[in-house]
This record gives structure tokens, sequence and C-alpha cells, in this order.
């Protein structure tokens, strides 16, 4: 496999452990906006944009959710 293969490969495993373990801590949640925005690289760097813009959703998705569980936990 070439690098950016394994780029996404490690982007798409760090998503899916943070989903898992989101429910643990709010600093899951950011991280899985992390993985998300990576995802978004990848997939616009591999040339399939309709990834892209879906991982982007998904961060700002994130994003908004962790912000309201950060806000409801103070």
């Amino acid at each position: 496999m070439d690098a950016l293969t394994w780029f996404g490969f490690a982007a798409v495993s760090f998503t899916l452990v943070c989903y898992a373990l989101e429910d643990r801590a709010t600093g899951w949640i950011l991280g899985f906006a992390f993985g998300s925005a990576l995802g978004s690289i990848y997939g616009f760097l591999q040339g399939a944009w309709p990834f892209g813009v879906i991982e982007i959703v998904w961060t700002i998705v994130a994003l908004r959710r962790w912000q309201r569980r950060s806000l409801a936990s103070s």
C-alpha cells in the first residue's frame, strides 16, 4: 500500500475509535471531528471529492456536538 492509502486507513481508523469512545468524555467527540477532517483531506487527495465533502459535513456536526456537550457540562 502507498502512503496515501495508509493515511486514509489511519484517519478512518482513528475516527472509528473516537466514535466508539465518545460517550466516555467530550474529548473523544473532538477527536472524531479531527479524524473526520483528516478523512476529508484524504478524500480530496484521493480524488473522491464526494467522500471529502461528506467528511467536512461530519466534521462540522461533530464540532457542534462537542461545543454543546462542553457547554452543558460546565
